[in-house]
């Protein structure tokens, strides 16, 4: 890192002492206060291990890797509020590849242009901060979520986010990807769809920013490495 500018007499310039942020740098520069601690905590915790089950034991783990898994598995689970007929959410982590993949067969999300914003829904709630559809204090609170931020912490502390999504009510799939801490991306592909619904979000976490543990730890104390059926 450069070092500090200084002024003549070794004071720090007024530049160097009072600095603005974007709120995506803020995000990265502050991740405590989005995602918690990215520092390793043990602690006793209920956990699925396959030859017992659900078993009360000591894991180690960053707070702050396991909620942007804990935001996007969330939302998948909020979509059985919207959508009864759902059955299923799909899990897969990969640590060789740093990959984690969450895929439901509820409702899709809207594959259709905001009029408002000029935008793909999908787009507009996965890779814009402040964005949500819980916004309205008037209604009961029977999902998570409230504030905007939520899957986008996930994205912007992922090297590579991606978004499918397919909705039979508009007829159209849609795709997207974003990279590098959600400061890049592509334009989505939409394609005309008429299959089942469903929505899948691969993403690959941003260990030098969110967790210092090594991932083969965290392959061992996964609680989620199966498919998992509701």
């Amino acid at each position: 890192m450069d070092a500090p500018k200084k002024e003549k007499g070794g004071k720090l310039s007024v530049e160097r002492v009072y600095q603005k942020k974007t709120q995506l740098e803020h995000i990265l520069l502050r991740p405590d206060t989005y995602v918690g601690s990215v520092e390793p905590v043990t602690q006793l915790m209920w956990v699925f291990d396959e030859e017992i089950g659900m078993n009360q034991r000591e894991i180690t783990y960053v707070p702050g890797l396991y909620k942007i898994f804990d935001e996007i598995l969330v939302n998948a689970a909020d979509n059985k509020q919207r959508d009864k007929n759902m059955t299923a959410i799909k899990i897969t982590i990969d640590p060789e590849s740093n990959t984690i993949s969450i895929w439901n067969n509820g409702k899709g999300i809207p594959v259709v242009e905001h009029k408002d914003e000029k935008m793909y829904v999908p787009a507009l709630i996965f890779g814009h901060l402040l964005t949500s559809s819980n916004y309205d204090d008037e209604e009961k609170k029977v999902t998570g979520g409230r504030n905007g931020y939520g899957a986008k912490l996930c994205n912007i502390f992922s090297t590579k986010f991606t978004v499918e999504t397919a909705c039979k009510e508009y007829r159209h799939s849609f795709k997207q990807t974003w990279q590098n801490n959600m400061t890049k991306t592509a334009d989505p592909k939409i394609k005309f769809f008429d299959g089942e619904d469903f929505t899948c979000v691969t993403f690959q976490p941003d260990l030098s920013k969110v967790c210092l543990l090594n991932m083969n730890e965290t392959k061992h104390n996964s609680v989620f490495d199966e498919d998992t059926e509701l």
